[in-house]
């Protein structure tokens, strides 16, 4: 198969961009994430899925805790791509600054963003480099008018130097992903 007869239509399956946030043990932290999607019609049983890389800190964070939120970001938030997707959480604490708040779960949110949905894990599917984790939406509110921020609009207007780090970000965690996306375990995901 040739990526680029599918290129067009995997480009249009990313989400908006969300800072998600994580708590553990003391400690907060945040990533960025496209490869979200609502997960339930129940319009009273909201669910949605969010997929973590193995690589990243808040996988851990997450898978050990049960529960994350998502901070969707405006489009005039562009700064936090940086400050939250490309450095690790193992080398600073991200968050440090950012205004906050403590959600139902106990994962922080961010008070100034497009809004936020506060989650508890119910079950989680290995793919073996990244975790898709399947959550209870326990919390939520819309905290800004208009449209969030996407990945394919951010792109656009990031300095070039983060693009750069973008692309030697990606290129290293693409080798990460195909030595292992194949080691997938098949034990059923049991809570705590």
């Amino acid at each position: 198969m040739e990526y680029s007869e599918i290129a067009p239509m995997m480009g249009t399956l990313w989400s908006p961009l969300a800072a998600v946030t994580s708590h553990w043990q003391g400690r907060d932290n945040v990533q960025m994430a496209v490869a979200i999607a609502a997960a339930s019609i129940v319009p009273d049983r909201p669910r949605v899925t969010v997929q973590l890389y193995k690589t990243n800190l808040s996988h851990d964070m997450v898978l050990s805790s049960e529960t994350f939120a998502l901070n969707f970001l405006r489009p005039d938030q562009l700064d936090l791509i940086g400050d939250f997707g490309l450095v690790s959480g193992r080398d600073r604490d991200k968050l440090d600054g950012v205004g906050k708040t403590t959600g139902v779960s106990g994962s922080p949110l961010l008070t100034d963003c497009f809004g936020y949905l506060d989650c508890r894990v119910i079950n989680a599917m290995d793919g073996g480099d990244m975790t898709c984790f399947l959550a209870e939406v326990v919390d939520g509110k819309t905290l800004s008018q208009g449209e969030p921020l996407w990945w394919r609009d951010a792109r656009r207007d990031l300095p070039s130097e983060w693009l750069e780090r973008w692309e030697n970000k990606q290129t290293s965690e693409i080798a990460t992903s195909r030595a292992t996306m194949d080691k997938i375990s098949h034990t059923p995901w049991q809570p705590k």
